[in-house]
């Protein structure tokens, strides 16, 4: 049948495969690129420091090590674990935004506005200053345990809907934050512990923190895929979701449960940062569109990307010293937060 033969439903039919088509290898591209990116920056993590390897150092530390060699130690203990660890905080926070700006249809939702970051870090400076902890590893389960109880807390008193888990976040911000201010002032040596953790880095940890994470990394991951068909279900509002057969309610303590994982998790591993929950959902938007099943996979790409690039980029621009990543994430974020609240970047929302 030639094209001129065809009804209008059936040419209408093929225009829309054909975009489809189109918008399926358009996508694929943007993955296999980001995969090439996200590899060229872990590449850049364990090649780039203040101490300055060479790529065939690189290779032999991580294939043949010596252990008297100094440069393949700073490569194993130093480099490697940073770099692993960058990477599931990256994921850790990329899916989290997604599914927060998901669920609450809020385009500058991260786990900052929802409070997680502050109920982990009122648990790490009550932690530090009861119980006397004092070490990066220390604050793990401290950290994890502040950030689900805040969480639990806005979804419990947002009654789960997206202005009210705003508001209830706001509000714990509100109340959590003088009362961290009133514990340093108390105590000189709390203060001195808790303002090189609240930075947000990747120093500090060790592979046995990432090793007690992953568990609850790939749960939340898992729940986050499997919200991703409902949460653009729930795009198109509330009443139309349950018209097209799903318990919004369901929906929403699913969100809150895989929120809590990866937001622990992030949180945990490498401290409050700021910005890349909100970032990497709309770069995922602006590349594949709107469908959380694309964004999400893609914020697992894109989420440690930025989180990489910051680490890198902190280590490089002070001359033997190095800028947390959490102060670099923040520096490149903010230019998306200030468009986003000018309304020129959300899509999808």
């Amino acid at each position: 049948m030639s094209s001129t033969d065809m009804t209008p439903t059936e040419s209408s039919a093929q225009v829309a495969g054909a975009a489809l088509r189109a918008r399926r290898r358009s996508a694929w591209l943007v993955f296999l690129e980001a995969a090439v990116v996200l590899a060229l920056i872990c590449c850049a993590s364990l090649l780039f420091g203040v101490r300055d390897l060479d790529a065939a150092t690189v290779w032999q530390a991580l294939t043949s090590p010596v252990a008297e060699n100094v440069d393949h130690m700073v490569v194993l203990q130093q480099r490697v674990p940073r770099t692993l660890i960058g990477l599931a905080a990256g994921v850790a926070l990329g899916v989290a935004g997604v599914v927060i700006q998901g669920v609450t249809r809020n385009p500058i939702a991260d786990p900052g506005l929802l409070g997680v970051n502050s109920g982990a870090s009122l648990a790490v400076v009550l932690a530090i200053q009861f119980l006397g902890v004092s070490s990066a590893l220390g604050y793990i389960w401290f950290a994890f345990a502040g950030a689900a109880a805040a969480a639990v807390v806005v979804f419990s008193f947002g009654h789960a809907r997206p202005v009210q888990l705003a508001l209830v976040g706001a509000a714990l911000v509100a109340f959590i934050t003088p009362l961290i201010t009133l514990v340093l002032l108390r105590d000189q040596t709390a203060f001195n512990s808790y303002r090189f953790w609240v930075v947000g880095a990747l120093t500090g940890r060790d592979l046995r923190a990432l090793a007690w994470m992953l568990p609850f990394l790939a749960v939340g991951i898992g729940i986050a895929a499997f919200l991703a068909h409902r949460l653009n279900g729930l795009a198109l509002g509330d009443d139309v979701a349950r018209g097209l057969g799903q318990d919004v309610r369901i929906t929403r303590a699913l969100s809150a449960v895989a929120i809590v994982l990866l937001c622990g998790v992030a949180v945990s591993l490498a401290g409050p940062i700021a910005l890349v929950g909100l970032v990497v959902p709309h770069a995922a938007r602006r590349l594949v569109g709107s469908n959380h099943h694309l964004t999400t996979a893609l914020a697992i790409l894109l989420g440690p990307i930025m989180l990489l690039l910051a680490d890198v980029i902190g280590r490089l621009v002070v001359t033997n010293s190095e800028l947390e990543a959490g102060v670099v994430a923040a520096f490149l974020g903010a230019p998306v937060l200030v468009a986003v609240a000018r309304g020129r970047t959300v899509v999808g929302l």
